[in-house]
């Protein structure tokens, strides 16, 4: 799998994900936490049309933990 078609993935798998977590009854500080994964996911984006595939790949992981974290705790 070439770095783009991975990317592309990651991007995917955050918005189902995404879409899971913030359905739920979240508190204030979920919701800030949830936004700003938002925007890391779309700064990936940005990064990705760029074909700066690291930089994308550093945001999408990024915007992922921040998902985590909500479910976590």
């Amino acid at each position: 799998m070439n770095q783009s078609t991975r990317i592309e993935k990651d991007l995917t798998m955050f918005i189902d994900n995404y879409t899971i977590v913030t359905a739920k009854n979240l508190t204030s500080i979920q919701q800030k936490i949830s936004t700003l994964a938002h925007q890391y996911y779309q700064d990936a984006q940005y990064y990705h049309g760029k074909k700066d595939y690291f930089t994308a790949f550093g945001c999408i992981n990024y915007a992922h933990g921040l998902l985590d974290a909500i479910i976590k705790f």
